[in-house]
């Protein structure tokens, strides 16, 4: 029989309190607590930190604590420059793929764990995941849910507050719950940042 362990990443059920799998997790979510209670005079400390928690992390990201994560970052895999604001919370029990420049607005949740909804299945405790991907340059809005299995495309917004429960292409702004697009990313964008208010291109 195939060891819990080994069953994390191919979305098949599993038990997440298997003594193996704790051991790990307990290490990881300790890492965990030493960057959230660092100081923010201490930002090479958390650079450093980010590189030794996470699956991969590219130059130029912050993320503000504190961070919270199934598996402190051990499954995430950021590209450069990712932003995220206070309490991004990335359920990683599997794998999370977020791409460059993207950036989360507070209390964003990234989920990658579901359970069954048999209920016998659930009163044992067993768990699947399904990998999150986020792509590069997208706007994740204050308060955004992201379920197990969802991929958003290129330079998306998602409203804030959405719940994603299906798949978003590139190139839109999508809002609700359920999230639905909205529109596609237009020439109006090039001339207005918010509402009425115009980008002053000879300003930037």
């Amino acid at each position: 029989m195939k060891a819990m362990k080994d069953r994390l990443h191919t979305g098949e059920l599993y038990l997440p309190h298997d003594e193996e799998i704790m051991e790990g997790q307990t290490k990881c979510l300790d890492r965990l607590y030493e960057f959230n209670m660092t100081r923010p005079v201490e930002g090479e400390k958390r650079q450093a930190m980010l590189k030794e928690m996470f699956a991969e992390i590219g130059e130029g990201c912050y993320i503000e604590p504190p961070f919270h994560s199934n598996f402190g970052g051990a499954h995430v895999h950021f590209g450069k420059k990712v932003y995220a604001n206070f309490n991004l919370t990335c359920v990683d029990d599997t794998h999370i793929y977020v791409g460059d420049y993207t950036m989360f607005g507070p209390n964003v949740t990234v989920a990658t764990a579901g359970h069954p909804i048999l209920p016998e299945l659930r009163e044992k405790g067993y768990q699947y995941n399904m990998p999150v991907h986020i792509g590069k340059n997208c706007w994740i809005g204050a308060g955004a849910i992201i379920l197990p299995g969802i991929t958003i495309g290129d330079n998306v917004v998602v409203g804030a507050g959405s719940i994603v429960t299906k798949d978003l292409p590139s190139g839109v702004v999508a809002v609700g719950n359920p999230c639905r697009i909205l529109r596609e990313v237009n020439e109006r964008d090039r001339e207005y940042y918010f509402k009425g208010r115009k980008i002053q291109w000879e300003e930037l």
